[in-house]
């Protein structure tokens, strides 16, 4: 019996992943947020935490580290409607097991539940390409000196989101994310969102 939680603040995620499995196969449980998803995981023992990357108020990347601390030797899988190349390496980096996108097939993504289970590691093939290369490579794009919620917040902006859509996304400030513009800006030398988006499209950030 495999006991697996599902951190995301979508119903219909989580229960696609229990669709996945039959009830005599596992058991679920189910987080809606990172506190949640904190206090399940102190309560009891899980086989996997399968965490969305972009959680309302605190990214995925920020409770995958605190779970880390919490039980290092619990598998997560990250489930991302993002593209590999924006997290992936961000993910594992921050000791993540897997990740796969929410755009993946039924099979491949059960697969790679039960590969990251079984104490495997799980990436699609095009993002271990991808992989090797940026470590065969010295040169540092403008965005990877970005933390992780700048990024997330670069990738909100060049979608076309305004900064109050971005707040409520996030659960935080128009003013906070008006701050995290400035320093995105700063980083890239940039100065507009024009400037943005167009970097996002080029570098595949955003489609």
């Amino acid at each position: 019996m495999h006991r697996i939680l599902t951190i995301d603040d979508h119903e219909v995620v989580r229960d696609g992943v229990k669709g996945l499995f039959a009830s005599d196969v596992a058991e679920f449980g189910d987080a809606r947020s990172g506190s949640e998803a904190v206090n399940l995981i102190r309560e009891r023992d899980w086989d996997i935490a399968i965490l969305d990357i972009s959680l309302s108020g605190r990214s995925g990347l920020e409770v995958l580290k605190e779970i880390k601390q919490m039980k290092p030797k619990l598998p997560v899988l990250m489930l991302s409607m993002h593209a590999e190349d924006q997290y992936a390496m961000r993910a594992f980096k921050a000791g993540a097991s897997g990740y796969i996108s929410k755009a993946s097939s039924r099979d491949d993504l059960r697969d790679a539940v039960l590969k990251v289970i079984k104490g495997g590691r799980y990436i699609s093939p095009s993002m271990a390409e991808r992989m090797v290369f940026d470590l065969s490579s010295s040169e540092k794009l403008p965005h990877e000196q970005l933390s992780d919620r700048e990024l997330e917040v670069l990738c909100l902006i060049a979608s076309g989101r305004t900064v109050g859509e971005i707040a409520g996304s996030l659960s935080l400030s128009d003013k906070t994310i008006s701050t995290y513009r400035r320093r995105i800006l700063d980083k890239m030398q940039m100065s507009t969102n024009a400037e943005l988006t167009h970097y996002a499209i080029k570098n595949g950030l955003v489609e």
